[in-house]
């Protein structure tokens, strides 16, 4: 394979990067990572609508500043939180997740201690 053209000229910079795999290997790269970017979006948005669909009185909570407390209160896109010492009004958007019924900070395993 010649790259050379008929009259003697060298090919041009664009033919060269057609020719080369490199822009290829980049393309994929970009495609991949618009796609996995995009499915995050959207699994990130469902798992957020599914958290305040469920969302209920009493419910115990976790926001993303870490603050846990009760929901007293659901009022639009606001919540009333009991806490140990008070209450507190937050935005739904805040709420990181539902927690079970075990206490605060007991949700790991204590490992065994040999006697």
């Amino acid at each position: 394979m010649d790259n050379a053209k008929p009259d003697g000229e060298a090919p041009s910079l664009l033919e060269g990067l057609a020719q080369s795999p490199l822009p290829m290997l980049v393309l994929v790269f970009v495609l991949h990572g618009f796609c996995s970017f995009g499915r995050r979006v959207v699994r990130d948005r469902q798992q957020r609508d599914m958290l305040n669909n469920n969302l209920k009185k009493n419910d115990r909570v976790i926001t993303n500043s870490g603050i846990i407390g009760t929901v007293a209160n659901i009022k639009d896109e606001e919540v009333m939180l009991k806490l140990e010492e008070g209450r507190m009004r937050i935005l739904k958007s805040t709420i990181a997740r539902i927690l079970g019924d075990e206490a605060p900070g007991r949700n790991r395993k204590e490992p065994a201690k040999n006697p």
